[in-house]
């Protein structure tokens, strides 16, 4: 049997699926393994590996979602049997995205915090010191961490309770939209600022020289975390496409959509970095201690802050929807629990399993895992270890079971434009199993 879901329209499936794709990784990660990355280079590599790895391998995934019509571990089981390997895809899905929650809804809580100082004015005329220690210590706050981290669970709980056409597809179409308009609004901004062509410049000149083979395995690492392959959500929100939609087209869409914002927050980013004479490879504080503080400085920098951080916030929100879909319908189907009932019930367990890395920064500080805070490992073991995981197994899926014709026939159908070609069999049985596995392996090698 299959779902009673399916979307409304095409536009609602295509801004779903971007809101999936389009979140943290764009706005907080991608710009800063820009910065730590050397610039131009890295961006070029990002998006051709985008387009010769993300797209198929995002395909593969909504048309394996398409031809099950189900949750993704049911959908397993209907086509490979209970208790076969293949359905280990499912399951490596489901995981990854559990444990990307566990930490993604604590990063919104960081989000709705720095949007209430931003828009209280709180954060005028601190300098960059300031800022930072301000970032450390309400990193170490851990009760006003655990307060916002429940208020970011309460909204994405409420909308998903909501269901797919009444809650996700609803709340896409609205803030999806909203999200590219900000963007562009703020990168027009930051590009009228003094300098801000210097920071645009060192953004988009390739400096080959700081190539290394780290600087792959980021864009390839990056295109995961981005478009979320592997996380379950291509998977469970393909389920709810009918076989007459132009599927390729649609992903093809998403992916340039993920790619874009991505692009486009480097553009709002990097400008005014460097137009303020801070560094561009400060890491993961970047977002909240580097951009608050060009806010502080910046005419008119209250408004423009809250807006960045209310951006920051949808963009973040569209993404746990997606990555709750896969757990809540596969508690759903596994329990025969009402859909509310499984969505309450996958976020409380995420908030729990969360809980040590919420605590990272403060009582748990010391504790290191292969020399990382929790925080960092739970980061580390969802997108460098399950998510490659599930996509060599959804690449083998492919090469052993479904096979380029099986691929090509399902995947096809509804095609108009763009369709599966014989040069396909390059990437499937070439290129993508091979990129996988290298990075998979090294990712691991590089902490051991």
């Amino acid at each position: 049997m299959s779902h009673q879901s399916q979307w409304t329209s095409r536009f609602g499936y295509i801004m779903t699926a971007a809101g999936f794709s389009i979140g943290l990784g764009n706005i907080w990660r991608f710009p800063y393994l820009t910065g730590t990355e050397g610039g131009g280079a890295f961006v070029i590599i990002y998006v051709l590996m985008a387009l010769l790895i993300g797209i198929p391998l995002f395909i593969m995934e909504t048309g394996l979602g398409r031809k099950t019509k189900l949750s993704p571990v049911e959908g397993m089981r209907k086509l490979n049997g209970r208790g076969n390997i293949w359905n280990s895809l499912a399951w490596l899905g489901v995981a990854a995205a559990f444990f990307i929650l566990t930490y993604y809804i604590q990063i919104m809580g960081w989000i709705v915090s720095y949007f209430i100082r931003m828009a209280g004015g709180l954060m005028k005329g601190q300098n960059y010191e300031e800022t930072k220690a301000a970032f450390d210590s309400f990193r170490g706050n851990w009760p006003a961490l655990l307060i916002f981290t429940l208020i970011c669970m309460a909204i994405v709980a409420v909308i998903s309770a909501a269901g797919l056409e009444k809650g996700v597809e609803k709340t896409c179409k609205v803030i999806m939209p909203l999200l590219f308009i900000m963007l562009v609004m703020l990168a027009i901004r930051s590009l009228t600022m003094p300098n801000a062509f210097e920071g645009a410049k060192w953004y988009l000149t390739p400096d080959f020289s700081r190539v290394t083979g780290k600087t792959f395995l980021n864009a390839l690492g990056q295109i995961f975390f981005s478009i979320g392959i592997a996380s379950g959500g291509a998977l469970v929100y393909g389920s709810y496409l009918d076989d007459k939609s132009d599927m390729i087209t649609d992903c093809s869409l998403v992916v340039i959509l993920d790619t874009g914002a991505a692009l486009l927050a480097g553009l709002v980013i990097f400008p005014a970095i460097i137009s303020m004479g801070l560094e561009p490879g400060s890491g993961p504080g970047l977002l909240f201690v580097s951009m608050s503080r060009i806010f502080s400085d910046m005419p008119f920098g209250q408004f423009f802050g809250a807006v960045f951080f209310l951006l920051v916030f949808f963009a973040a929100l569209s993404s746990a929807l997606g990555y709750l879909e896969p757990v809540a319908t596969t508690v759903r189907d596994n329990f025969k629990i009402s859909r509310p009932a499984a969505v309450w019930s996958s976020l409380i367990a995420a908030i729990l399993v969360g809980l040590p890395a919420i605590l990272s920064e403060g009582p748990l500080k010391n504790v290191r895992i292969l020399g990382m805070n929790l925080f960092d490992a739970d980061d580390f073991f969802s997108g460098n270890v399950l998510m490659p995981l599930g996509a060599i197994v959804l690449i083998f899926y492919v090469i052993f079971k479904w096979k380029y014709e099986g691929l090509r026939d399902d995947v096809n159908k509804g095609a108009r434009n763009i369709k599966v070609a014989p040069y396909w069999k390059i990437l499937i049985y070439g290129l993508i199993p091979i990129a996988l596995v290298i990075i998979f392996v090294t990712g691991i090698i590089s902490v051991f």
